[in-house]
């Protein structure tokens, strides 16, 4: 329970959804939960954890998404950042996003159900309208990958402002 509830904090801080009536027009995704534990290196149990997923496997095509995405990564391009950073002497970090998907905006209008156990008392029939991607969705990868890549298209036009300054 104490995991579940952290996962909709998290929801909650990062805004990802606001209660609505349930749409006439508009399908409603369902959603489930999904259950690990993390486990230390001698395979002791260290936490818990709960993710709350879209049961995305119920959207169709070109009624609640357009196209699917799936960010990959090829090994050269692996080899020749690590073959840059060495040659320029930089320092890599690796970086673990929390509930990654939660950070990219969805375009289109979705609506899940309310997480099963945590039923608003007040609005049993609401159902959430995202405003965030949510882990299942088929827009979640795109989404996600479209607000990292500005973000980074961003910070490397403000190096390249910097190095000009100062060269």
């Amino acid at each position: 329970m104490i995991a579940m509830q952290e996962e909709l904090n998290q929801f909650e801080r990062s805004e990802v959804w606001e209660l609505a009536p349930r749409p006439s027009n508009q399908s409603v995704i369902g959603t489930r939960w999904v259950f690990r534990n993390k486990i230390d290196e001698n395979g002791i149990i260290v936490r818990n954890k709960a993710r709350l997923v879209a049961q995305g496997f119920n959207q169709e095509k070109g009624i609640d998404y357009e196209e699917t995405f799936a960010p990959v990564v090829r090994l050269e391009a692996i080899r020749m950042l690590l073959a840059f950073a060495c040659f320029k002497d930089f320092v890599l970090y690796q970086m673990y996003v929390k509930n990654a998907f939660l950070n990219g905006f969805i375009n289109e209008e979705v609506y899940v159900e309310q997480p099963p156990g945590f039923q608003s008392f007040n609005f049993p029939n609401h159902v959430f309208k995202l405003k965030r991607a949510l882990y299942g969705l088929k827009q979640a990868p795109r989404a996600w990958y479209e607000r990292l890549s500005k973000f980074l298209l961003k910070m490397v036009l403000k190096w390249e402002k910097l190095t000009q300054l100062f060269s």
